[in-house]
């Protein structure tokens, strides 16, 4: 991935004007002809507001509207920061952090991440090798218990393809009935499924899937190419990032969260920087 450093951040976006140059561009383009007058034109910045009109018949495009950023009291260049920090840490920032960076209150500092993480919730569809495991999150309570029966801990099923892309859900239980759908949906058929030996995946055989187990209850890890160590080393970075950054999340708003890490990790590979990707999906249609 192309490094895309806070020196270059600084002197890509100085001020607000330049970060709604940046809108302007990721939702318009070199606009020439104007929808309004039907002219060809040339579209100036309007420096009292946060749009650009027509030269000739003052028709104005609004950049910000129906974004995130729509009238938001909030700078410009205050939204594009904290942008920039949850793509450039592994783990994300926290609403705390950011609080103490822009010196806003907590409510809005929350709110800024909140709207971010919509922008990282992703459908890729998944091909090739397809490793599918389930993890729970959550504090100590109840029987703490580790893993399957453990009380008081959100379910989460993911799956991910090898070298491509992952896709993890917040689910209310781990049965068959509501993991099968999922995988339905995202998992293209034909594709070859890897599992452990828990029975939820019993039925990925008869549903158009290929289905290679490793029996990780005889401590069988790795088979030739058989594994899930691909998902389970997301599940381990997805629970330091939340202990370490956050803390702790209610499942109310886990899924976010999930989102977050998995938009981080499908970037891995991608030629521009992570900040480009999300700033498209907050202004696309």
């Amino acid at each position: 991935m192309t490094k895309f450093t806070i020196k270059d951040f600084r002197k890509r976006f100085p001020d607000d004007a330049s970060c709604l140059e940046e809108l302007m561009q990721n939702r318009y383009g070199n606009v020439s002809l104007c929808t309004d007058c039907n002219k060809e034109t040339i579209f100036h910045r309007v420096k009292s507001r946060k749009c650009y009109e027509c030269q000739w018949c003052g028709f104005q495009i609004h950049p910000t509207a129906n974004t995130i950023f729509h009238k938001s009291r909030t700078p410009l260049t205050d939204w594009f920061y904290v942008m920039y920090l949850m793509t450039a840490t592994r783990s994300g920032v926290s609403a705390k952090e950011v609080e103490r960076q822009l010196g806003v209150t907590y409510k809005t500092a929350w709110r800024m991440c909140h709207q971010i993480r919509k922008a990282m919730s992703e459908k890729p569809t998944l091909k090739g090798d397809v490793e599918l495991d389930e993890t729970y999150v959550g504090g100590r309570g109840g029987n703490n218990k580790r893993g399957r029966g453990a009380e008081n801990k959100t379910p989460v099923f993911g799956a991910v393809e090898r070298k491509g892309n992952l896709k993890a859900s917040v689910v209310p239980n781990v049965q068959t009935k509501t993991i099968q759908p999922i995988i339905n949906e995202i998992v293209e058929k034909g594709t070859n499924i890897m599992t452990d030996e828990y029975n939820i995946y019993n039925s990925v055989r008869k549903n158009g899937y290929s289905h290679e187990v490793v029996q990780h209850g005889i401590k069988e890890y790795v088979r030739g190419n058989v594994h899930t160590n691909n998902i389970e080393g997301f599940w381990s970075q997805l629970k330091r990032g939340i202990r370490g950054t956050h803390v702790s999340v209610s499942p109310k708003h886990l899924q976010k969260y999930v989102n977050e890490f998995a938009f981080r990790y499908n970037q891995r590979t991608e030629t521009i920087p992570m900040f480009d990707r999300l700033l498209h999906n907050l202004v696309k249609p």
